[in-house]
């Protein structure tokens, strides 16, 4: 079943203080409450993006999971409504996983379920490995502990990108085109990914992040890859990977790894979708949705 995109419920806005060796930085995030069980329903899931995208990717997962649950999804600092840290090399996972640890104390609560696409999902990774972590469940969505050599090099090519446009709608052309690894998308279901991602930049449009983030990701792209391996067998908690069939991401081989090892993750795959599916089409949000009710029985 598709869920209803002209129904969806409209988040609140707020915010954190979070700490980086240059200072303090506001993180944005958007919240929905539960509405049903009280007001944290069935629990609090946390919901985190991909690189350069921002926390409204979940609008349709949120809106169907907030039924139940209390949906947050922030934008990591240098995205969205967050602020723009001092020094671009603090955009790191040890950064957003810090940030990340502020939002559940500020969220009080014991434990949070998590779901993480791509950069979202090595957060989730990061942090479920720790000792008196508060992730229940983690959700991987396309990503794994060793990103395929190809997919980096694919995105060292246009993260950083720094485009304007004439209007709402060039913008979001292109970000189709660019995006066409996602997937098929209808009209509507893709406007969710255009409307919070292409904005108004003084008199032209553009995109809803710092460029600045690709500066340690690229100084990191030609080293060799830090074996996390280990991290994945710390953790404890049971996992969903979520994998596109053509995803240049996250291999076949190293999703059947992660099935085997570690957590021995739940792997789920959907057909003629690359890095990353976008967890609109209902066959993704049912997938998410039914491990994390099952899990809760």
């Amino acid at each position: 079943m598709q869920p209803d995109l002209s129904s969806i419920p409209e988040p609140v806005l707020r915010h954190v203080t979070c700490a980086s060796p240059k200072g303090l930085h506001r993180m944005a995030y958007w919240q929905w409450d539960a509405r049903s069980g009280g007001p944290g329903g069935a629990g609090t899931v946390v919901c985190v993006h991909g690189l350069t995208r921002n926390g409204r990717d979940f609008d349709a997962l949120a809106a169907r999971l907030s039924e139940h649950y209390r949906v947050v999804c922030p934008d990591i600092a240098g995205r969205g409504r967050s602020a723009r840290l001092a020094d671009p090399m603090l955009y790191t996972v040890p950064q957003y996983l810090a940030d990340c640890v502020t939002l559940i104390a500020r969220l009080d609560v014991e434990r949070v379920d998590w779901v993480g696409t791509s950069m979202g999902g090595l957060i989730g990774m990061s942090m479920a490995a720790l000792p008196g972590n508060a992730v229940g469940r983690l959700v991987l969505n396309d990503i794994g502990p060793h990103i395929d050599p190809a997919g980096l090099e694919r995105i060292a090519g246009y993260v950083g990108d720094d485009p304007r446009f004439d209007s709402f709608e060039q913008g979001e052309a292109t970000l189709r085109e660019l995006m066409r690894d996602f997937g098929p998308h209808t009209d509507a279901q893709f406007r969710l990914l255009s409307r919070h991602y292409v904005i108004r930049k003084g008199g032209a449009w553009g995109y809803h992040y710092d460029p600045a983030i690709a500066v340690p990701f690229r100084a990191l792209a030609g080293l060799s890859q830090p074996d996390l391996w280990p991290m994945w067998d710390a953790i404890a908690c049971p996992v969903l990977a979520i994998r596109g069939a053509e995803s240049d991401i996250l291999t076949a081989e190293v999703a059947a790894k992660m099935a085997a090892s570690g957590p021995r993750a739940r792997v789920v795959e959907f057909a003629g979708i690359g890095h990353a599916p976008t967890l609109i089409d209902g066959a993704q949000v049912a997938a998410v949705e039914a491990f994390l009710n099952q899990e809760r029985k």
